[in-house]
C-alpha cells in the first residue's frame, strides 16, 4: 500500500541523516569507540573555517606587504590536527575513497570478511608501528622543546608534534571498533577471534609492551649502564617471542572459556 502524498517514511530521513552527517550513519551498529571518534571527529570540523579564515587573512597581510609566521605555523597546526582526526573519522563512517569495481557488488557476508582482513592485517599494523614511531618523535620534541624556525613563530612545535601518537591512538581505537562490528557479521566475537582478526597487531603490541617492561627494569636496576647499551642486553633479544606466548596464553583461556560457557546442544 503506498503511503500518502506529503508524507516522508522514516527510512527516507534516515537515508537524507547519512548523506548529511555520515557519523549518524549505522548509529544503532556503533560502539563506544565508534561514537568517541566521531564525537571527536565533529569538535575537529571547526577547525577547518578557521583555517579558511587564517589562510584568507594571511593572504590579505602578505599583499598589504605584512608577513605574520606565526599565521602560516598556525595554517599547518590546524590542517595537520584536522587530517589526522579525519582519517580516523573516515574509518569510523567507512567515508573513505574506495577505489574498487568489486567490493560494492559483494554480498555482505563476503565484504565483511574483506574488511576484517583490510583493519586487522593490513590497517592496524600499520598504525601500531607509526604510533610507536611517533610516540619517541614526540618525546624527543618535547625534550628539546622544539619550537618554530621563525623567530616570530609559534614555539609550541613540540605540543603539535606530540598530538600526533594521540591522534593515532584514536585511529586505532576507531579501526578496532570496526573491526569488532565487521567481525559480529561472520560470527559473535570472542577474545580470541580478535586476536587472530587482529593478529600482526596485537603481537607487535605485545612484544612492545614486554620489550618497554625490560627496559625500564634494567633501566632501574642497573642506572650506571648507558641507555642505548640496554637494548643489546640478551633479556631484550627475545621479547617477540615473549609476546607471542603472552598471545597464545590469552588465546587459548579465552577459546576454552567461551567452549566452556556455550550452550550445549
Amino acid at each position: 500500500m503506498s503511503e500518502p502524498t506529503g508524507h516522508v517514511s522514516y527510512d527516507t530521513i534516515d537515508h537524507v541523516t547519512a548523506i548529511s552527517d555520515p557519523g549518524e550513519r549505522g548509529r544503532e551498529e556503533h560502539l563506544w569507540g565508534d561514537r568517541l571518534m566521531v564525537n571527536l571527529g565533529n569538535i575537529a570540523a571547526w577547525l577547518f573555517p578557521v583555517l579558511m579564515i587564517a589562510i584568507v587573512a594571511q593572504v590579505f597581510l602578505r599583499k598589504a606587504g605584512i608577513n605574520q609566521a606565526w599565521l602560516d605555523d598556525a595554517q599547518w597546526w590546524l590542517y595537520g590536527l584536522a587530517l589526522l582526526t579525519g582519517f580516523g573519522y573516515a574509518i569510523t563512517t567507512d567515508s573513505h575513497v574506495r577505489v574498487d569495481i568489486f567490493h560494492a557488488r559483494y554480498p555482505e557476508r563476503k565484504k565483511a570478511r574483506i574488511e576484517v582482513f583490510g583493519l586487522g592485517w593490513l590497517l592496524l599494523p600499520f598504525l601500531g608501528i607509526m604510533t610507536d614511531i611517533l610516540l619517541h618523535y614526540a618525546y624527543a620534541s618535547w625534550l628539546a622543546r622544539e619550537g618554530s624556525d621563525s623567530p616570530n613563530g609559534l614555539h609550541g612545535l613540540f605540543m603539535l608534534k606530540m598530538a600526533l601518537p594521540v591522534l593515532f591512538m584514536a585511529a586505532i581505537i576507531a579501526a578496532f571498533a570496526a573491526l569488532y562490528r565487521n567481525l559480529a557479521k561472520l560470527t559473535a566475537p570472542a577474545l580470541w577471534t580478535l586476536l587472530v582478526a587482529a593478529l600482526p597487531t596485537v603481537w607487535f603490541a605485545a612484544e612492545r609492551a614486554v620489550y618497554y617492561a625490560l627496559w625500564w627494569s634494567i633501566r632501574f636496576s642497573n642506572p650506571d649502564l648507558h641507555p642505548r647499551r640496554i637494548s643489546r642486553e640478551p633479556l631484550l633479544q627475545d621479547t617477540t617471542w615473549y609476546g607471542l606466548a603472552i598471545l597464545l596464553v590469552l588465546a587459548a583461556i579465552s577459546f576454552w572459556l567461551n567452549r566452556r560457557n556455550s550452550p550445549k546442544a
